[in-house]
């Protein structure tokens, strides 16, 4: 069996490019060479192949049938190199290696979207899979690794998680347009007194220190609804079915002309905090998308201290 020829892969690359422009005027201009030099180096070629790849015809290049066959190989090869080139720019943004991202359910319509947003001008191929989970199952499924990143209202985080915080405001109240609060700028707890409210699920943390507010200045409520939705809280709000005190994010997505919000005279913070697996690997995306959280953070809260507190 022959000896395989020592072929260098600048020599296949040359005779590629002297096939593909078809002189060596226009395939040196390519490769920004001169032509001697592709001369030089089609010449080695040949005598490396032991025939030769074009005819000499009144000072062109015409392709011989070998070239031709030979030439057919030659892309397949660079076929193949394209293939892999694209996979490792692919990789570069991890188009196969989908970001997995928990939160709290209020935080995938009014702080996540816009998050992506951000995240997806800087890394457009990214994928990204939001669950929304609550409470202490969201804890738990971090503390299992099973997420890259999780967006939690939890003040501690689980064994191998590392918190980080990401924004802190207060709590807001929302109530019907055409409610006679709806004329004052600041609502106080004394305002709640004997008015319908409609309260988050018992359960909620959320919901025992605004009961414990109420406990505090002494106010009686009629409390005829409860959910464990902020969400539907704002829209049993916007039905005329009572007041309530929900976080400001989730005021803000569901605002409309029929749902007022207002700022509470007593400060209930309102706290999200990232939590980040210790134990797994970081995803190389990981540091981009915190950032893009950050940057939505500080938009929202700039919308959340200025948001109506006028007479509609």
């Amino acid at each position: 069996m022959a000896a395989p020829l020592a072929l260098h892969h600048r020599q296949i690359q040359i005779f590629r490019t002297i096939m593909l422009h078809g002189n060596l005027s226009r395939a040196a201009q390519a490769s920004q060479t001169s032509q001697p030099t592709l001369s030089r180096e089609l010449a080695r070629l040949e005598q490396v192949l032991g025939y030769s790849l074009f005819d000499r015809v009144r000072g062109r290049l015409r392709p011989t049938l070998r070239a031709m066959v030979l030439m057919q190989e030659v892309e397949r090869s660079f076929v193949g190199l394209e293939q892999i080139a694209t996979r490792a720019q692919e990789l570069q943004y991890l188009v196969s290696g989908r970001l997995r991202v928990a939160c709290v359910p209020a935080l995938a319509q009014a702080l996540l979207p816009s998050a992506l947003k951000l995240f997806s001008a800087k890394a457009h191929q990214a994928q990204v899979s939001v669950c929304p989970q609550e409470s202490p199952w969201l804890e738990q499924a971090i503390a299992q690794q099973s997420f890259d990143l999780a967006l939690s209202e939890a003040q501690q985080a689980p064994i191998g998680v590392k918190l980080k915080p990401l924004f802190k405001v207060n709590e807001v109240v929302v109530l019907p347009r055409h409610h006679f609060l709806s004329r004052q700028s600041v609502i106080r707890p004394e305002d709640f007194a004997s008015q319908s409210f409609v309260s988050l699920a018992p359960q909620d943390p959320y919901r025992l220190l605004i009961d414990q507010m109420f406990q505090q200045h002494q106010v009686e409520r009629f409390m005829n609804y409860e959910t464990d939705s902020a969400a539907a809280v704002c829209a049993m709000v916007k039905q005329g079915l009572g007041l309530a005190i929900v976080n400001p994010l989730t005021a803000l997505e569901l605002t409309n002309p029929e749902l007022v919000i207002k700022p509470l005279s007593v400060e209930i913070a309102y706290q999200i905090n990232l939590l980040i697996p210790d134990l797994l690997t970081p995803h190389p995306l990981l540091n981009s998308l915190i950032q893009s959280l950050e940057q939505a953070s500080s938009i929202l809260i700039k919308k959340i201290l200025v948001f109506p507190q006028d007479t509609p």
